[in-house]
């Protein structure tokens, strides 16, 4: 499967895809992570929703991301929360950024779409000493008959280069990855989450997934969208559906 560009989804990506849960930015501190006056990167940072979290806990957070379009909603709704954060459009292997100035890296629901060493190297190059990468996701839960299993079923009849799928929500290539990287006291954070969305707010974030919008031309993606509608019309009534997820987590010290 290409790369997909999410910049062709922006609306779909910032009015309906759920940023990580507030008990992530909580639950930091479990794993010996502290944002207050923090220095940060946030790689892949989309509409930034983990930077922006960050920024309101007290850390100083710059993002990187590739998409003009994604950046410009991240700095509207940046303005909205009353926040700063700076952004550079740039790939998370090569940021541009200066060497050792960093206290955390971080990666949230994007890591598999980047060439690993070369993001491992330069997030090793961006931290100081002791600094830490932190790779996080935020994924839905596909359980048999649930409306998440219907919902992949039918991105995978129309996108047949999807091969996303069928995940768990556990990512143990991050603690491979940070390992494999240099980077040592691994740690990681996990726990469920349901995220209730309506009708309309779940059409939206299926829409603004890698499978659909992202990859696939609009005539197309009308057409997903329509067959979409349909199916949790017949088979989820209910409105609004509770739709489970998990959150997991992996960090790494630098060893400068």
């Amino acid at each position: 499967m290409s790369t997909p560009d999410f910049g062709r989804t922006a609306d779909d990506y910032v009015r309906h895809r759920a940023g990580f849960p507030p008990k992530f930015f909580d639950s930091l501190s479990e794993i010996r992570i502290n944002l207050d006056g923090a220095r940060i990167v946030d790689l892949g940072t989309g509409s930034g929703t983990l930077a922006r979290g960050f920024a309101t806990r007290g850390a100083e957070v710059t993002g990187i991301d590739l998409s003009d379009d994604l950046t410009r909603e991240a700095q509207r709704l940046d303005a909205e929360a009353g926040v700063k954060v700076e952004y550079v459009i740039a790939p998370a292997e090569d940021t541009g950024l200066p060497t050792g100035a960093f206290d955390i890296v971080t990666a949230g629901q994007c890591w598999w779409w980047f060439e690993a060493d070369a993001a491992l190297s330069e997030a090793a190059r961006l931290l100081r000493p002791g600094g830490v990468l932190l790779i996080a996701s935020f994924d839905w839960l596909p359980q048999p008959g649930n409306v998440v299993d219907i919902t992949e079923r039918l991105i995978e009849a129309h996108n047949p280069e999807w091969r996303l799928g069928g995940g768990n929500g556990f990512h143990p290539e991050f603690i491979v990855d940070l390992q494999r990287g240099g980077f040592d006291e691994v740690d990681q954070l996990t726990f469920p989450l349901d995220v209730p969305y309506s009708h309309e707010a779940w059409r939206g974030r299926v829409r603004a997934s890698a499978g659909v919008a992202a990859s696939l031309p609009p005539d197309r993606v009308e057409a997903f969208d329509n067959e979409l509608a349909a199916l949790l019309t017949k088979h989820f009534p209910a409105d609004p559906i509770a739709v489970p997820h998990r959150v997991f987590a992996a960090s790494g010290r630098s060893q400068g």
